[in-house]
């Protein structure tokens, strides 16, 4: 399954500002890098947001997120936004400061 472009391209827009940005197509969805850590992406019709571990349950307690799984395996650090959520642009803009913020605390790569 192809990623939607119509989420890509809304977090394109959500990231223009993020330096050393790249696109990785992954999982049949797509992939947003900074500095070689993947920040978020697109999965099937869902958001895709690396908050960190600690983050999770901060980013859990808000509405339309869920974990990220794979099959039966949960993924640590993860969460996702469904459809509903994803159009709503306060609550991928805060996602978004989670995951970013997350991500400088890592080392390049």
């Amino acid at each position: 399954m192809a990623h939607d472009e119509g989420l890509a391209e809304t977090l394109r827009s959500d990231l223009a500002a993020v330096p050393e940005l790249r696109e990785i197509a992954m999982f049949g969805g797509l992939c947003f890098t900074s500095r070689g850590n993947m920040v978020c992406g697109t999965f099937r019709d869902h958001g895709l947001y690396r908050v960190g571990k600690a983050q999770v349950p901060r980013a859990l307690s808000l509405p339309h997120t869920g974990p990220m799984t794979m099959g039966e395996r949960t993924m640590g650090g993860f969460v996702t936004l469904d459809p509903d959520g994803f159009a709503d642009d306060t609550l991928r803009e805060h996602l978004t400061r989670l995951a970013l913020a997350f991500v400088a605390t890592l080392d390049p790569k």
